[in-house]
């Protein structure tokens, strides 16, 4: 079945957008979870490291690795400069507990939106061939990460997106069920109310420029629900790393996702779950008189006196929903 597409389906170059998913899962080995992409997608293995594997497609090259970034690096390291043994029993023993703790991690290439229900039956076939999501053990805080290319890039594209989604996280997050492991972590935090209420305002329109500034002083972390830093260090990378010293900030024209869940071992589950979520977003950053009318009452709630939990915003904002 083909996904439901956004109104705005093109950048302002013509070219049609496109979305990188990235899913963390566990329950196979690192070489059967890349076998299971090539089998399913007619690619060919490229190993990199022995956590690092890259498979070229038809649809681009994906990457299947663990998410463990000094385990990547000492194989790398080991490729050109061969252990002693010492070191090697070392660096064996600590891949072995990593596989036990760290998930596995999925990346696709950027496909167009168009070609994204051609993801289904990969996620299918992991599932059926034993993938477990966030939900297998009380440890697992697995994601389901999205990165879709905006129609434009700049500040007032950026800026309708982010404030629709300050508007909608609430409702989002009850709708994904975020499970405890993910609630406890810390890398999809929400954005503190004071900021938030700052960037609703409908005055707020800066220039990208200091909108960067007012975002990295707020969010110096790539651990938020929606990450901006890619796309802001799409537009000054220096600036973005010299706040946030985080070797994994890439610059992109993308904004990062990061709510949903990774539920693949789920039968009722799919990349659409979390899609048709975004799909609120892009239609509430996209019509402006909505847009300005939820920010106004999203306001109101926020300097309420009212407890959220006596009279949660999650719930008021449904008649606003598409």
């Amino acid at each position: 079945m083909a996904y439901r597409l956004p109104e705005h389906r093109h950048t302002v170059s013509g070219q049609e957008r496109r979305l990188g998913v990235e899913l963390e899962l566990n329950g196979l080995s690192l070489p059967r979870l890349a076998e299971l992409v090539a089998e399913q997608l007619e690619g060919s293995l490229r190993h990199c490291s022995e956590y690092e594997i890259e498979i070229d497609t038809p649809l681009g090259t994906f990457r299947a690795e663990l998410d463990f970034d000094y385990l990547k690096r000492l194989a790398r390291v080991q490729l050109r400069q061969p252990p002693g043994e010492l070191e090697l029993a070392a660096t064996e023993l600590l891949g072995t507990l990593a596989f036990q703790l760290v998930p596995l991690e999925l990346v696709s290439p950027p496909l167009p939106l168009s070609r994204l229900d051609q993801l289904t039956p990969l996620f299918e076939r992991l599932r059926a061939n034993g993938a477990k999501g966030t939900r297998h053990a009380l440890h697992y805080a697995f994601g389901l990460h999205l990165n879709p290319e905006l129609p434009d890039t700049d500040n007032l594209t950026l800026l309708r997106y982010f404030k629709a989604y300050l508007c909608l996280h609430d409702w989002l997050e009850q709708r994904e069920d975020i499970v405890a492991a993910r609630k406890l972590s810390p890398y999809i935090r929400g954005f503190a109310k004071d900021y938030s209420r700052k960037v609703i305002d409908l005055d707020y329109w800066p220039d990208l420029r200091q909108f960067s500034e007012d975002y990295l002083a707020a969010n110096p972390s790539r651990n938020r629900s929606l990450d901006l830093l890619p796309i802001l260090a799409w537009h000054n990378e220096a600036r973005v790393k010299e706040v946030v010293q985080d070797d994994k900030v890439n610059k992109r024209p993308t904004l990062h996702y990061r709510l949903p869940n990774s539920d693949i071992d789920n039968p009722y589950w799919s990349l659409q779950h979390a899609w048709s979520g975004w799909l609120q977003v892009e239609m509430l950053a996209n019509d402006e008189r909505r847009l300005d009318q939820l920010c106004r009452h999203y306001a109101a709630h926020l300097d309420s006196l009212t407890p959220d939990f006596l009279d949660p915003w999650k719930s008021k904002v449904t008649p606003w929903l598409r």
